[in-house]
């Protein structure tokens, strides 16, 4: 939900190397616990910005994407998991309950999340939400706070990239 005070960063991405460079930054920046919605089309760059984000991380080795699993977790250098979910092929809700969420919460590094709208309801409440959008040949991503701790997250992050504008 977003909250009528978010802070939102715009960042345009002329290429999936911004659009991984751009998840990095986020990722070397992301509090404990965090939760990220992944929006936009099919082939907005969702998946580009999990992976590069994933490795910015420590995740090592092959990043699958959970569009068939819906979820991956990955352990990170320091202890904790990295989830990544893809929630496109769900036809409702409530087949989350199926994946028992309640047990990566204890270790949790960070949860991204595509597709988000799917599982509304079952899941975590977003901190931050990344909407990507295709602008031509390139991407326009809009990163919205939506909780205290996504508003701290983004204003570490300034205007850490020379493409970013605040709306």
């Amino acid at each position: 939900m977003t909250r009528p005070d978010s802070a939102t960063i715009r960042l345009q991405s002329p290429c999936p190397e911004t659009t991984a460079a751009i998840a990095e930054h986020m990722a070397t920046h992301c509090p404990d616990a965090a939760v990220v919605y992944l929006e936009g089309d099919l082939g907005a760059g969702k998946s580009v910005f999990a992976r590069a984000f994933l490795q910015a991380l420590g995740v090592s080795g092959s990043i699958k994407s959970p569009t068939y699993t819906l979820i991956e977790s990955y352990a990170i250098p320091d202890g904790r998991d990295a989830v990544h979910m893809d929630l496109y092929r769900i036809a409702d809700p409530d087949e989350l309950d199926y994946l028992a969420l309640d047990g990566i919460f204890e270790r949790l590094r960070v949860m991204l999340v595509e597709w988000p709208q799917r599982g509304a309801g079952w899941l975590p409440a977003a901190d931050v939400t990344v909407a990507l959008a295709m602008e031509g040949e390139g991407r326009t991503l809009d990163v919205r706070a939506n909780s205290e701790r996504g508003d701290k997250w983004l204003q570490s992050l300034g205007s850490g990239h020379s493409c970013a504008t605040k709306i």
